[in-house]
């Protein structure tokens, strides 16, 4: 599969998002409109992960040991250096037991110590777990005949998320994996089966897509209405579909640097933080102002997660893998 560009321009977007709202929670800010990355990121990996699957045969072992391998030791890596930093000191405000980490390092959606939210070691590892379900999840449905793959698939997402708002569980594995951002990952199969079958809409369509889409993050950025999958699902849906419009069309414009950006989201997402937390808490040492705060901590949580990419590249590509489709 040629590489998307527009795809992985997307993913750079994503991955930005998170990094300036997590610049701007540390600096006293607010872009929590930049979490919904998150959403995003769930999406295109549904798309990613249908239309790799249906273009090439690919057995459940190889497929799960190939995310497994992108995923796991860039993961292990930064949430070890996190335990690390806890043992030290470094990190003074973060709780460490036996139960929490061996959790966060095996993908266990566990109670956090630091304040009761199901967090890993690694605040931003959540997500993490609900890719490693929908992985694990996908891999047993290629043992199924690929004509019901995708309705077995979808009805399984569904299934979960109707008995998560069916009932209220209380045990984080079932919080977890009932959660209603499960039909993000469904909603990127569906783009994906479309997109396979060459049903994409004009450039024109794509663009007013992709409009609304903008319109609509910022409303919900603006109103702090309809903050949840229901809303920011469809919403980066209407992205992605915008910009594969454009991407048929051979419309979308080439960039070196934002295509670099989007393979090396991963790793961003990943580090950024480590950054964010030192730049932000000497801009408060110096009374920086907020804006330039967040300015500045985004740009070095950017940079510091370009640099562990670089890093996975080139100096220890058998440590970590970093987390990027070759398309």
């Amino acid at each position: 599969m040629n590489k998307l560009h527009g795809v992985q321009y997307l993913r750079a977007v994503a991955a930005l998002g998170v990094v300036i709202f997590h610049a701007a929670e540390r600096s006293g800010g607010h872009f929590v409109i930049g979490a919904a990355g998150v959403d995003v990121f769930f999406v295109v990996s549904g798309f990613i992960m249908w239309t790799i699957s249906q273009r090439r045969p690919v057995s459940p072992l190889d497929f799960f040991r190939d995310r497994l391998r992108r995923i796991v030791p860039a993961y292990w890596l930064a949430s070890a250096a996190m335990v690390l930093g806890g043992l030290v000191g470094a990190f003074p405000n973060l709780t460490l037991t036996v139960g929490h980490v061996l959790g966060s390092f095996f993908f266990i959606p566990h109670h956090s110590p630091n304040g009761g939210e199901i967090w890993p070691v690694l605040v931003q590892g959540w997500t993490l777990n609900y890719e490693m379900f929908f992985y694990a999840v996908f891999a047993l449905t290629l043992f199924i005949r690929k004509e019901v793959r995708f309705i077995f698939l979808s009805g399984i997402f569904l299934f979960l998320v109707g008995a998560g708002l069916a009932f209220r569980f209380e045990n984080p594995l079932l919080v977890t994996y009932t959660n209603p951002a499960l039909i993000e990952f469904a909603l990127g199969l569906v783009i994906g089966k479309f997109w396979l079958a060459g049903k994409m809409p004009s450039p024109g369509v794509g663009i007013a897509l992709i409009a609304i889409a903008v319109c609509g993050f910022t409303v919900v950025g603006v109103t702090y209405s309809g903050f949840n999958p229901f809303v920011l699902g469809p919403l980066a849906g209407l992205l992605l579909v915008g910009t594969l419009a454009l991407e048929k069309a051979k419309l979308m414009p080439r960039s070196k640097w934002a295509t670099y950006a989007g393979d090396g989201s991963y790793m961003i997402y990943l580090w950024h933080t480590f950054a964010i937390s030192v730049s932000a808490k000497i801009a408060g040492l110096f009374h920086v102002p907020t804006l330039a705060a967040v300015l500045i901590s985004s740009v070095a949580g950017i940079a510091f997660g370009i640099f562990m990419f670089r890093l996975a590249q080139s100096e220890l590509p058998v440590l970590f893998m970093p987390h990027s489709e070759r398309r």
